[in-house]
């Protein structure tokens, strides 16, 4: 009979964890490159820069692996609410007693060292919605099963926007679609995306247009279609909506977002209007991918990242480096990587045998493509500034740690794939 450790060692996905420690070291290597000076040479091993700190982020890492792996896989479908508990306490505690870092209140700890609650409610919250709609006789189409998963996300949601950190909480928004695929109706996260795209034309657009527009589609809609009463009234309600949105956008961007938010909204719609002041960020992160051309400046010789012309290099705009120092071609490799390890992460969520794991494994995969489409759009000029991290590149050891137990705990649970009963 094979022991544990036997069985780990035979039925790990050794190309997910191939994937895992590429993409670690590269962001290793791309965190140093940002901090190096040619004239100090200091080594990469050096703790008072953020790669040396990030090499004892990484240590820690392995050591949190062992511990996931060494734990019974019952313990994460058993405790998931336990632990979902746990972090929403933390996330409590942040504003009472949490210590601000960049300007946001996010953080927990003593000294110099703290922790970031919210990036381990991400896999607590993947721990809950898999235990919750893995539960037995649960039902999607269930108006009440459907109200408690949008408050086990919502819960951490609200927390998290009191410390002021909009780009996390709005990461929890990826489990939306993991509900879609477990069989919620699609209504919900179409109208989400009609109503995104509305606000945004609204903000590049004459309002006076975008009412015509509608207001011709719906007389076309009511024409062309069956005149029933029932079918009017739906249209009708839809073009109320929408007019509501466009409305509201005024409304929204002058009295409810803070002067950074609408900054960032302005630079997003058009950066080149001010680009000294809000535009400055997406201007010279694109400056700096761009200089890179095909092959890039090498490796320790970017010009954008020496002088500090891009700002938080190091963590949300991290990609730039690879982009001027490795050019196209490392660019091109660093997403391969990324794309590779969603795809990889998406075969583990889909051959589990029972729900819980299967849930599970597509929160994981929801969460991972949203960090990682949402930094690399913030870079290039597609999405806002929101101060998402990418995931194990970006400095950072409460990032690491969250993203390598997310990854973890869904390969501990492929390990032991075969050893249960239920089935999806």
């Amino acid at each position: 009979m094979m022991s544990r450790e036997e069985v780990i060692s035979d039925k790990m996905d050794w190309v997910t964890v191939a994937l895992y420690i590429a993409i670690v070291f590269l962001g290793l290597l791309n965190i140093y490159a940002v901090t190096y000076d040619r004239e100090s040479d200091i080594s990469i091993f050096n703790l008072t820069i953020n790669s040396g700190r990030q090499l004892l982020f990484i240590a820690g890492a392995f050591v949190i692996i062992m511990a996931i792996l060494i734990i019974d896989m019952r313990f994460y479908e058993t405790f998931a609410y336990i632990i979902y508990g746990l972090v929403l306490f933390l996330l409590l505690l942040v504003p009472i007693i949490g210590k601000e870092v960049g300007g946001n209140k996010a953080w927990l700890g003593i000294g110099s060292f703290g922790v970031q609650p919210s990036e381990f409610a991400k896999f607590a919250t993947a721990l809950a919605v898999g235990k919750y709609i893995g539960s037995v006789g649960f039902r999607m189409d269930r108006i009440r099963n459907q109200a408690i998963l949008f408050v086990l996300i919502g819960a951490p949601m609200v927390l998290i926007l009191l410390q002021k950190d909009t780009g996390t909480a709005l990461v929890f928004t990826a489990f939306t679609v993991v509900f879609f695929r477990e069989g919620m109706s699609p209504f919900l996260i179409i109208a989400g995306i009609i109503g995104a795209i509305i606000f945004v034309l609204t903000l590049m657009v004459n309002q006076y247009y975008l009412y015509t527009a509608v207001g011709m589609i719906l007389v076309i809609s009511i024409l062309m279609g069956r005149k029933k009463l029932k079918r009017i009234a739906l249209l009708t309600l839809g073009a109320i909506a929408i007019c509501g949105i466009i409305i509201s956008v005024d409304y929204v961007v002058s009295d409810v977002l803070k002067p950074h938010q609408q900054n960032r909204i302005k630079a997003l719609i058009n950066p080149d209007a001010d680009p000294l002041g809000f535009g400055w960020n997406v201007t010279q992160s694109k400056i700096a991918i761009g200089s890179g051309g095909l092959l890039g400046k090498g490796f320790l010789q970017g010009t954008q990242t020496k002088f500090n012309f891009v700002p938080e290099q190091s963590t949300d705009f991290i990609f730039c480096t690879i982009g001027e120092e490795h050019g196209w071609v490392g660019s091109l490799v660093t997403m391969a990587l990324f794309v590779g390890l969603l795809l990889r992460i998406i075969f583990l969520a889909e051959r589990q045998k029972n729900r819980f794991a299967h849930v599970y494994g597509y929160s994981v995969a929801c969460i991972f493509f949203f960090h990682f489409a949402v930094n690399i759009g913030m870079t290039i000029g597609l999405f806002p500034v929101i101060g998402i991290p990418l995931p194990f590149f970006s400095y950072g050891g409460s990032g690491l740690w969250g993203f390598t137990i997310l990854l973890f705990i869904l390969l501990k649970l492929d390990v032991h794939r075969m050893q249960v009963l239920q089935r999806i």
